[in-house]
């Protein structure tokens, strides 16, 4: 910002100093040249010495080359002000592009507030919080409840549930005791935890997130490939064709004068810097870049971005991706009781374990539990829990549970995870707990099919009649059921041999065991807001806040990012094209060359500015 500061009060002070210079009549023509030369001096010094460093370097033929060239030229031949008005509408231009560019860097930095930015490190027999940054491998950190782990270790002492959904793909909460991986990003759910650091922070993910953003511009789309393959070739040509035009005309016509066709050939030169193009092409995709990132959709590279705009099939994982990854009571059934009685039977039985089934039935209840009703709890190995409540025998477990204790039941034709409940040896109904599909879903499913994306497919590791009926919820095409990490890997090979050989295939997971399928795909996209960092590396786009929604929408920006680069490729080539014609044939003068580069430069670069404004549109 400095810099942009700095350059703006040089541009105002020059053109000061070019007006005075046109409009106050000087009685001594030196002191008009000495103002000619500081307004010169402050826009055009920079530009010149760039123009030899690059000499030195072997970079000849580049914008800073043809600036200064027509610009030193316009001064030798004594066209001052245009010389002046070249090097400060080019400055106005590269202003343009660095606060186009600093916007939305700063966008993208912004999202970095999100991710766990503090540790509660041990030392000196001191709980102090400190940046993640200052915790060295061996310290120990002390993780409370509802915090998220900042660094990867081992517990050192405790006993916690961690909710590892992101990273796993799984959604019943991990287990951890002495010994055992955290890992970062995994939320601590119950018990204070003390673990031992055993990576530095730069290897966490937010380290990893901020260097894929430093290094997204390096992965350029063909549209910014072919400008600069271009602009290589382009630039020698056009300067050769500017120093025949200088030479080649005064000899073959004898009415011209050489500074005539000196004036042409600088004006010549001036329209034919590419910078409307260098310039404007990258920054539209890095406008689209800092646009996306607004909206909590970090997009890898230029490249994924004009892939996504060419998307025909997208593949979705299901746990984590399209649903939320935790249980949830869905359904209560009664028989004999009311429904409120049965859930607190089944919550008190319930009541002293942390198994994902008893947090789901606590939360449905929210009633306070008195622990002196319960006692005599038993687990019953792989069938549920029996206990005394309120002086009755209750037992809740799956069917098995019934059978075991010879208790007739109604099976339950419902999907997910059933409770049956017994009370003294009698069935007394069942509760259904089953994954909660995400808000956005759905409408994240038809907005795809309203952008023609010809096919939606849904893999999964879950029962084929979970997987089915979520499928049916959210009018997905096909599905595909009980696939381990490798079935989800073959399922993708054949549908990537399948699509159209110009178009492109999405898959969206969450978890560790989706890096193999996010890495194949031609589009990767991790759900990364609690997600694993094997996922986001292996993603080519993430999403910070876990919406499946935010797909389509950077789709729109992705296709809004390409059309606006194909508005200024056409734009700045019809009016380049134009006026090198007129200047070869003196039709123009070096004021009209100034619009043709930077006026185009300019209008270009707005054009892509408006990629920055997109979240408001959407």
């Amino acid at each position: 910002m400095r810099l942009l500061k700095k350059k703006l009060v040089f541009i105002i002070l020059s053109s000061i100093l070019l007006i005075i210079s046109l409009c106050v009549p000087f009685p001594n023509d030196w002191l008009k040249y000495g103002l000619y030369f500081v307004s010169y001096a402050l826009v055009g010094m920079e530009i010149v010495l760039k123009a030899c460093r690059n000499l030195f370097r072997g970079k000849i033929f580049d914008e800073n080359f043809l600036m200064t060239v027509a610009t030193i030229g316009a001064l030798l031949i004594g066209e001052f002000s245009e010389a002046i008005a070249v090097m400060l509408f080019y400055q106005i231009g590269e202003l343009f592009q660095s606060y186009a560019v600093d916007k939305s860097r700063k966008s993208i930095a912004s999202l970095m507030n999100i991710r766990p930015d503090f540790a509660n490190v041990k030392r000196e027999n001191k709980v102090i919080k400190v940046s993640p940054e200052e915790v060295h491998i061996g310290e120990t950190i002390v993780v409370k409840p509802g915090e998220k782990i900042p660094l990867d270790g081992v517990i050192l002492e405790g006993h916690s549930m961690l909710d590892t959904s992101a990273l796993t793909g799984e959604s019943i909460p991990q287990e951890v005791n002495v010994g055992d991986n955290a890992l970062s990003g995994s939320i601590n759910q119950s018990g204070v935890i003390l673990i031992q650091v055993t990576k530095e922070f730069e290897e966490s993910t937010v380290s990893k997130i901020l260097d894929l953003v430093e290094n997204a511009s390096s992965k350029k789309s063909k549209s910014e490939n072919f400008i600069t393959k271009f602009a290589k070739y382009y630039t020698p040509v056009v300067v050769g064709i500017a120093v025949l035009l200088a030479l080649i005309p005064p000899v073959l016509f004898s009415n011209t004068t050489l500074t005539d066709w000196i004036y042409r050939a600088l004006t010549f030169l001036v329209v034919s810097c590419p910078c409307a193009l260098v310039i404007s092409i990258p920054l539209s995709f890095f406008g689209g870049l800092g646009g996306a990132s607004k909206m909590g959709i970090l997009v890898k590279g230029s490249n994924y971005l004009e892939a996504l705009a060419k998307l025909e099939t997208v593949v979705f994982d299901k746990t984590g991706t399209l649903t939320e990854g935790v249980f949830e009571v869905q359904k209560i059934e009664a028989i004999g009781i009311k429904e409120e009685e049965l859930l607190k039977y089944a919550t008190y039985a319930e009541s002293f374990s942390n198994h994902p089934i008893s947090l789901s039935l606590k939360k449905a209840y929210s009633e306070k539990i008195q622990e002196d009703k319960v006692s005599n709890v038993r687990e019953l190995a792989g069938l549920g829990v029996m206990a005394n409540v309120d002086g009755k025998e209750v037992i809740v477990g799956n069917k098995k549970a019934m059978e075991e204790n010879q208790i007739e039941y109604t099976k339950c034709l419902e999907i997910g995870t059933i409770l049956y409940v017994a009370i003294d040896g009698k069935f007394v109904g069942n509760i259904v707990i089953a994954d909660r599909i995400k808000k956005d879903a759905k409408e994240a499913i038809m907005k795809l099919k309203r952008q023609n994306i010809k096919n939606i497919v849904m893999l999964t590791g879950d029962k084929a009649e979970v997987g089915e009926k979520v499928a049916k919820e959210l009018e997905i095409d096909q599905v595909y059921a009980e696939l381990l990490p490798d079935g989800k890997v073959e399922k993708v090979e054949e549908l990537l041999q399948k699509k159209s050989s110009s178009k492109k295939l999405a898959f969206v997971g969450d978890g560790i065991n989706d890096a193999p399928v996010l890495a194949l795909a031609d589009v990767g996209v991790a759900m990364g807001s609690l997600g694993s960092d094997a996922a986001i590396e292996a993603a080519d786009v993430v999403i910070m806040t876990d919406e499946p929604a935010k797909i389509t929408n950077a789709i729109q920006i992705a296709k809004k990012t390409l059309r606006i680069v194909k508005e200024n490729i056409v734009f700045a080539l019809l009016v380049k094209m134009i006026v090198l014609v007129l200047s070869a044939c003196g039709l123009t003068t070096m004021w009209w060359a100034v619009f043709a580069d930077v006026g185009v430069s300019i209008l270009a670069i707005l054009n892509a500015f408006r990629l920055l404004m997109i979240q408001n549109k959407l």
